[in-house]
């Protein structure tokens, strides 16, 4: 069995995705940061794991169901946090951000696969990555990995390839970082939370140009 881990932020205006303001408010866009959270958390609380484990910074909220460990968040760059989740871990691991609302069950299920595979990548349509697997965790395979980069994902799956490691490719997903992203993911996902809140935080036009 695999320990499912979830790296975010405590969705607080001002402090999480800060890129979609303008055109959101920082306490829109936190709305919508919190709906995503909500949405990873659903979706991984929903396949069966050993552990199902929040690596947070901050304090967990009303969105947090149950069954989960709250771990805090180390501190240092991206890859040194990332890297301590991992080295946390004494089996399989599979780890998500909080940026990919439209997240399934399914695509979790297949990710923790082991027999023919000893790690698995999921790439971002920004150049990053949105997931990653390992089935021997090692925080050396992330250290020092050039965070937040577009070359990002590129420079992390080398970095398995490099150790040898059998890695399997899961589908690129969207992560929401800009108010683009945002709608493109609410229209790919519109049955989730993140929809929801994006809909009623998106003003509609009015049919007939009336104007208020």
């Amino acid at each position: 069995m695999t320990a499912l881990l979830v790296i975010a932020k405590q969705p607080l205006p001002g402090r999480v995705k800060t890129r979609l303001t303008p055109p959101f408010t920082p306490d829109e866009a936190a709305a919508l940061a919190e709906a995503a959270l909500a949405d990873t958390l659903a979706a991984v609380a929903a396949v069966p794991a050993t552990r199902h484990v929040l690596v947070l910074d901050g304090t967990p909220g009303p969105w947090l169901p149950p069954g989960f460990t709250v771990v805090p968040q180390t501190t240092g760059g991206l890859d040194a946090r990332l890297a301590a989740a991992f080295g946390a871990c004494a089996g399989p691991a599979f780890l998500v951000g909080m940026d990919t609302p439209q997240l399934t069950p399914e695509l979790l299920c297949r990710a923790l696969e082991w027999d023919e595979h000893d790690a698995w990548f999921g790439p971002a349509a920004d150049g990053g990555f949105w997931g990653l697997g390992l089935a021997a965790p090692d925080p050396g395979l992330l250290l020092g990995v050039p965070m937040s980069r577009p070359d990002t994902g590129a420079a992390q799956y080398a970095r398995l390839r490099a150790a040898g490691l059998r890695t399997g490719v899961l589908p690129v997903l969207r992560d929401v970082d800009t108010a683009e992203d945002a709608r493109h993911v609410a229209a790919e996902a519109p049955g989730t939370r993140f929809a929801a809140r994006h809909a009623e935080l998106t003003p509609r036009p009015d049919p007939a140009g009336a104007v208020a």
